[in-house]
């Protein structure tokens, strides 16, 4: 276990996870800032702090839930043609149904960002809070609704890093600790920024849409689909890497020459 933790490719998956976990989390820290801003001034910071760790609890559950679903790596279904052959398994149509799923958020997610950038934000401040359950309560809400997208990035992040998949298992919860530590630590800062520099949160959903594509590759893959003759063969996690890598350069260029006009 501490050989695979301490591994180069663990480490890359472990700082990229960590990365776009906190990016994905800009929107969860505006939302429960605004419902803990409903509450009396001495409960909205503890408010926050038990809300983002009760969220902490709650991805690691789901985490376990998905990863338990994506171990069902034995085929159900076998379909053959003269064009198309496909092996189904759980773990396919998990991996196949979450890539569909985040190219579909994050679109969404840009476009209203680019259109209504304040649409959900008006939601949530609609909502009425009278107690700090209540406010805990529609945190756990929020976070869930935005767990899911985080769930499936550390699923497409980790999946085949070791044979043993218990080994991703611990290195998806460690990242998501980190990224609530962080955020519990840095939530106004980390917004701050954000604000500031809003092509990064764009950016993290760009990196989603290309996640999604690789999880759909990679169902294709485990279940040993063939085009017209043709196997799907599964995308190099360092290709994914080196764009993120390189997507960030090109951003930290452009921020700094922003900053020198």
């Amino acid at each position: 276990m501490i050989e695979f933790l301490l591994s180069g490719d663990a480490i890359i998956a472990l700082v990229t996870l960590t990365f776009l976990e906190i990016i994905l989390g800009i929107d969860n820290i505006v939302f429960i800032s605004i419902a803990a801003n409903k509450l009396p001034e001495n409960q909205r910071g503890k408010a926050t702090n038990i809300g983002l760790v009760l969220a902490m609890v709650q991805r690691i559950i789901l985490l376990f839930f998905v990863s338990f679903l994506v171990g069902l790596k034995e085929p159900f279904y076998e379909f053959e043609n003269s064009w198309l052959e496909l092996h189904l398994s759980w773990q396919a149509i998990i991996l196949f149904a979450g890539g569909l799923f985040l190219i579909y958020k994050s679109t969404s997610e840009i476009r209203e960002k680019v259109e209504t950038p304040t649409h959900d934000e008006n939601n949530v401040k609609k909502r009425v809070i009278n107690s700090l359950q209540q406010a805990i309560v529609q945190i756990l809400i929020i976070d869930f609704i935005f767990s899911v997208d985080s769930i499936l990035t550390a699923i497409g992040m980790t999946n085949n890093l070791h044979p043993n998949s218990n080994y991703s298992l611990v290195l998806m919860i460690i990242a998501v600790v980190i990224s609530i530590v962080i955020m519990i630590g840095f939530a106004n800062g980390i917004r701050k920024f954000i604000d500031k520099h809003p092509s990064m949160q764009v950016l993290g959903l760009a990196f989603l849409i290309l996640i999604g594509f690789m999880l759909i590759t990679e169902a294709a893959h485990l279940s040993n689909t063939t085009f017209f003759g043709k196997t799907v063969g599964a995308i190099p996690k360092g290709y994914l890497y080196f764009a993120i890598a390189f997507s960030l350069f090109v951003e930290f260029l452009n921020q700094k020459l922003a900053r020198n006009k």
